[in-house]
């Protein structure tokens, strides 16, 4: 991508955070506000900080079965690598999902296109477990006491029930493709087969060894439910940590409305800002004051707070872990631009 393109895009997303970030501090109490971040309670804090880590080791832990029809690769790489992806993507939106599996391939015979198709798949779960939690929460779990019955709680059990049928057909999608991968493949191979040959055989190659990394589909059923308890898991250490992030503000709301606020910040993560600013603060003040009734004051201290503890370990890592890799931030960045050449062509 061109320097001036990249440019333009990351002045969009400082404008856009700028824009958010207004909407969250829109209304606050600015001295409630500090008195409210100074009375935090630091043990759920740093419980908040460690419970972060361990998903993300957990996240290391689930990708190395994701990979395994690929290869088997040490938890140390994949921590390593799964660290210095988020920490990039902090820094350039999406950036870590390319990297990851390029620091992979860096190490093992892995290509990474190969490894770039396990991370959609790692997408898709987790898109899955985070739409099925909030279905949960909306239409089997008792509603917190707190919970607001109006127009926005109609909304969202519409908006809950159409995620629950997404989450039911992208079930059915991956065990179509589980079943279907192979023939799929070679019926893309026939159609290529008519292009110029300088551009079908390129394309071949990579659909191929993309192919390669949907190889997890047509694994044994323990291994696909392990990978399926692993999302869970990764995700109830995640809900653990905003629980106790609301339990060090003295917010009063049940673990499972943290399912809601999950749901609500993967739309808020999704909006393209650097370090997620912005997005993550105005839709975590939206689950907590327009639906739960915190107050906006104590909701904006809960969110910044979340926002900083969740992202400091990424980075912290992210930093220290670049030395064993022997990389700069500038080099992995750079390498996003170069995705289009081939890395693994030793495994080509």
């Amino acid at each position: 991508m061109p320097v001036k393109s990249q440019r333009t895009k990351f002045l969009a997303g400082l404008l856009l955070a700028f824009v958010l970030l207004a909407f969250f501090f829109r209304e606050v109490d600015w001295s409630g506000l500090g008195q409210a971040l100074g009375a935090a309670r630091p043990l759920p804090l740093a419980g908040l900080i460690l419970v972060t880590v361990a998903a993300y080791a957990v996240r290391a832990w689930r990708w190395g079965d994701l990979l395994l029809p690929l290869g088997r690769v040490g938890h140390a790489e994949l921590f390593s690598a799964t660290m210095i992806g988020f920490a990039s993507s902090l820094l350039v939106p999406r950036s870590g999902e390319l990297l990851r599996p390029w620091l992979i391939s860096r190490r093992q015979p892995i290509p990474t296109s190969a490894g770039f198709a396990t991370i959609i798949i790692e997408r898709l779960i987790d898109l899955i477990t985070v739409l099925l939690l909030f279905a949960l929460c909306l239409f089997v779990l008792p509603p917190p006491v707190l919970q607001i019955e109006g127009p926005l709680m109609a909304m969202l059990t519409f908006i809950g029930a159409i995620a629950g049928a997404a989450a039911l057909a992208a079930l059915v999608f991956l065990l179509a493709l589980h079943a279907n991968a192979e023939p799929l493949v070679s019926r893309l191979e026939r159609v290529l087969a008519r292009a110029p040959r300088w551009l079908a055989e390129p394309i071949g190659r990579l659909l191929r060894s993309f192919s390669d990394g949907l190889a997890v589909l047509r694994a044994p059923a323990p291994q696909l439910a392990k990978i399926a308890l692993q999302s869970l898991a990764v995700w109830l250490l995640t809900a653990l940590g905003f629980h106790l992030n609301h339990i060090a503000f003295a917010i009063e709301l049940p673990f499972q409305a943290t399912f809601l606020l999950i749901a609500f910040l993967a739309v808020g993560e999704a909006i393209p800002t650097p370090g997620l600013i912005g997005g993550f603060h105005a839709f975590y003040l939206l689950a907590l004051s327009e639906v739960y009734g915190i107050d906006r004051t104590a909701a904006a201290a809960a969110g910044i707070a979340a926002h900083a503890l969740t992202n400091l370990p990424v980075v912290v890592f992210g930093f220290a872990l670049l030395g064993r890799e022997g990389l700069s931030f500038g080099r992995l960045v750079d390498s996003t631009r170069d995705e289009r050449k081939p890395h693994d062509a030793r495994s080509s």
